[in-house]
């Protein structure tokens, strides 16, 4: 591992961030809230529901979409972290939406002159359709079903509204 510097200034804020940081959690989700929504950094998913550090779980994935890992965070968060209503939260203007599988590998091999092979980014136009099948994932799932509600919802990122899709 080489110090070149290069995380410096993130180092420097957490400092100043540690000294001020609440420390009084216990993990759990005290609203009983868990959101997976994207990794674009206009989205402040706290923020975006009226909710503060320490009352809902955060998961984020390009697109928003399911994984089988995220799956188990949302088993995990049921019935470890008091979480009994999950949002599933994609956005507008989403690059994940923008290109299906061929597109993005291009894309990426465009950009790094690396060919990604057969990698699966998760990405394909049809969001909402996504979306649905994602929401119907979890709540079909057998340590999903009966224990939490499962709501999909859009972000506007202009205008930063929440639409209910499923």
């Amino acid at each position: 591992m080489t110090d070149d510097g290069i995380f410096d200034d993130l180092l420097a804020a957490n400092k100043r961030y540690a000294r001020s940081a609440p420390r009084e959690f216990d993990g759990i989700a005290h609203q009983g809230v868990m959101i997976l929504t994207c990794m674009d950094s206009r989205i402040e998913p706290l923020e975006m529901v009226g909710l503060m550090i320490g009352e809902a779980k955060i998961l984020r994935t390009a697109g928003a979409r399911l994984t089988d890992r995220g799956l188990a965070a949302f088993i995990m968060g049921v019935h470890k972290l008091n979480v009994n209503r999950i949002l599933l939260v994609p956005h507008t203007k989403c690059a994940a939406s923008s290109l299906d599988e061929a597109g993005m590998r291009a894309a990426i091999m465009g950009a790094s002159g690396i060919d990604p092979g057969d990698f699966e980014f998760g990405v394909s136009p049809d969001q909402l359709g996504n979306l649905r099948a994602d929401c119907e994932r979890l709540r079909t799932h057998p340590l999903i079903a009966g224990f939490a509600e499962v709501g999909g919802f859009l972000y506007d990122v202009e205008t930063g509204l929440l639409s209910r899709e499923c």
